[in-house]
């Protein structure tokens, strides 16, 4: 399949874990009512609030979270990215941030477990360090299916070029950023670095994001993107919920790629030298 229609749900999770998951189950339905191939969700789909109730909130992998996503995508014969929701970890405190592919089958394709976390440091004073909460993964994940192949990755996995780099050379040609962006970072940095990521790795950018000023958590900034490999906004959502579709033109994408070679031209080779 050369084309496809992605869809990009924009939500405005809150800490009621079972509300949210009804909410975006709603937005699945709706997406695949008008046609969708593929429907994405944003990080933190399931909860945003309290950090202290991250290990209160998560599941394993085969819980209710991912099974009723699985339904969906059964019962409408859709690929679903599940946006990230917080996994168990056996006899830890700490959970992981993982968002999940499932076929339209409802069979889980693979995982994935955010790489890099939002620790930050100023004047000697911590301001916020998510490590404290939640476990970093520790591989990049691709995924080759009918539609794409699938670069996963996780908000602020966003600043960190070189996840995207290695995920596009090994073949890549959709990146999904599930995002929950701050109003603070994302009204300066968020459509930059995401039209930057597709233009790099000539790849498509999905990015679902979390909308709203949450009782128990920041601000965020919202702005659901599509961005295609020349680094055009091709879909943007508005300041509320809703749905954002737009078709992923891969012949399109293998042109870009024919005319300008950058992916075959980089020298990761020279990149590792230390200066002499």
């Amino acid at each position: 399949m050369s084309r496809f229609v992605a869809a990009a749900c924009q939500l405005d999770s809150r800490d009621d874990k079972a509300a949210n998951v009804e909410r975006a189950l709603g937005l699945l339905d709706e997406a695949a009512a008008d046609g969708a191939d593929f429907v994405a969700f944003p990080e933190m789909t399931t909860f945003i609030g309290p950090e202290e109730r991250f290990a209160e909130v998560a599941e394993a992998l085969d819980g209710p979270t991912i099974q009723r996503f699985s339904e969906k995508a059964r019962e409408h014969g859709v690929f679903v990215h599940t946006g990230s929701f917080f996994e168990r970890i056996p006899d830890s405190d700490r959970v992981y941030n993982t968002s999940a592919l499932i076929g339209p089958s409802g069979e889980v394709l693979d995982t994935y477990r955010k790489v890099h976390l939002f620790d930050i440091e100023l004047d000697g004073s911590v301001e916020h360090r998510e490590s404290d909460y939640v476990a970093p993964g520790d591989r990049p994940v691709t995924v080759d299916t009918d539609l794409a192949t699938f670069g996963l990755s996780i908000c602020y996995d966003l600043r960190f070029p070189g996840l995207y780099r290695a995920m596009a050379q090994s073949g890549a040609n959709v990146l999904l950023v599930p995002s929950a962006f701050t109003m603070h970072t994302g009204k300066d940095h968020w459509e930059p670095l995401l039209r930057a990521r597709a233009i790099e790795n000539q790849a498509y950018v999905i990015a679902p994001g979390q909308i709203g000023d949450k009782p128990s958590w920041v601000e965020t900034y919202g702005r659901t993107l599509v961005v295609d490999p020349w680094g055009n906004v091709i879909s943007k959502a508005r300041d509320r919920e809703e749905v954002v579709t737009a078709t992923i033109d891969l012949s399109h994408l293998d042109e870009i790629r024919r005319d300008m070679q950058t992916l075959q031209h980089a020298r990761p080779d020279v990149y590792k030298r230390s200066e002499k």
